[in-house]
């Protein structure tokens, strides 16, 4: 069977920002929205693969997700990404800890960040988008930088997250 992907990631800020001046109240409505779309295929503004999925971090523990030939797709295929376009990750509200994007794992995936010790945190509630629409996105390296590391930031509870890997194979 065939599969291909096309979509869009939308980000939209919408509402009013208001306050007092000497004379007056003024009101600045924001109205502000990026679209990125995406057709099928290897090329700028193109991805073949989509990875969702909601998981569980046990209290202080980690999860490696392999970017080529540790995930399967909806359809039971496995995913051998060769570059990430788009990266969105929630945190659960619920969470106590924060969840932890990045990390020094072993065949780190860091080239979207600038060391292999660097991190996002993403607290309860809260998340992560990254989207790369060039027709490179963030190479993925099979065996030497293919692992990108989610982490709980704590002991105590575990942490739930959702987690969308845009890219290509």
């Amino acid at each position: 069977m065939a599969q291909t992907f096309s979509g869009s990631v939308k980000l939209a800020l919408a509402g009013t920002f208001t306050g007092d001046n000497d004379l007056s109240t003024v009101a600045q409505a924001i109205n502000y929205s990026k679209n990125y779309s995406f057709t099928n295929g290897t090329a700028a503004d193109q991805a073949n693969m989509i990875f969702m999925d909601q998981r569980t971090i046990a209290a202080s523990g980690t999860d490696d997700l392999d970017l080529y030939g540790g995930l399967t797709n909806t359809y039971g295929t496995t995913i051998n990404f060769t570059s990430i376009k788009g990266i969105i990750v929630y945190a659960a509200a619920t969470n106590t800890n924060n969840v932890v994007i990045g990390g020094d794992a072993s065949a780190a995936f860091i080239n979207w960040v600038g060391a292999a010790n660097d991190v996002i945190n993403v607290k309860p509630g809260g998340m992560f988008a990254l989207i790369d629409p060039n027709a490179n996105g963030y190479a993925v390296t099979a065996t030497t930088g293919d692992i990108l590391q989610i982490a709980n930031s704590s002991s105590g509870t575990s942490v739930t997250y959702d987690i969308i890997l845009l890219g290509e194979v």
